[in-house]
């Protein structure tokens, strides 16, 4: 069976979360106008996406979802 490669990371997920866009933001900025521009800021995007989530995740105030009432009852 292969092993499994680790990797010791030198910053938290979260701050690799807000640096992302910033490096896909610059590398957009460097790019011509084309399809790989719009992956940058496509990815971009997501990587802001992938932040806010983790921040609504790690919300003290997250509550686990409660059952639906059933109609009539």
């Amino acid at each position: 069976m292969k092993r499994r490669l680790r990797v010791k990371h030198e910053l938290s997920f979260q701050d690799r979360l807000i640096r992302e866009p910033q490096s896909f933001r610059e590398a957009a900025e460097t790019s011509p106008p084309g399809p790989q521009r719009d992956l940058y800021l496509n990815r971009a995007r997501q990587a802001e996406t992938a932040s806010h989530i983790d921040g609504w995740l790690s919300s003290p105030s997250l509550q686990p979802p409660t059952p639906a009432k059933k109609a009539g009852t």
